[in-house]
């Protein structure tokens, strides 16, 4: 046995269908490409992105962006801030009022970006897994509010 004596297995591999060879070949006549139409004669180019005259995937896509309805916007406050801020308890209010956060109504989320060494305690709607344990670790509580989803709905307009 050697490389010289291998061959495929039996069965494995089709053999070349062999077209345009004449009418006994069974492969004669249209050459396996049906009667007429342009993909039936020699030399033309069907373009990848051809979907036969559909609308093409690239025209049905949108253009620009996209707004996501069910989104909820989270403001960001990080651990380090926290820090330094001038307080025991910090919630919405308090955070707005020290310039952390922008707006009052939207939900608030903590990340563990910094250390703290003093006992906090914080209401907020999110909170990350390493901040809820460098509060804790440094004394402090931890207040998880319930986050209220916003739908955007288009109002019908009434008829007058």
């Amino acid at each position: 046995m050697n490389l010289s004596n291998l061959k495929y297995a039996k069965g494995s591999r089709k053999k070349e269908k062999r077209i345009g060879r004449g009418e006994g070949s069974g492969h004669g006549g249209t050459s396996t490409k049906g009667n007429k139409g342009s993909k039936s004669r020699s030399g033309v180019p069907v373009r990848a992105w051809f979907e036969g005259g559909q609308m093409p995937l690239q025209r049905r896509l949108p253009k620009y962006g996209f707004t996501n309805i069910f989104r909820n916007p989270y403001q960001i406050v990080k651990i380090g801030a926290l820090a330094l801020f001038e307080g025991k308890k910090a919630d919405a209010e308090t955070l707005l009022s020290a310039g952390l956060i922008q707006k009052k109504n939207q939900p608030i989320k903590v990340l563990g970006n910094g250390e703290i060494t003093k006992a906090l305690q914080v209401e907020v709607h999110a909170i990350s897994d390493s901040a809820k344990e460098k509060i804790e670790k440094a004394g402090g509580t931890v207040t998880v509010l319930g986050v209220r989803k916003t739908v955007l709905v288009k109002k019908k307009k009434s008829k007058k």
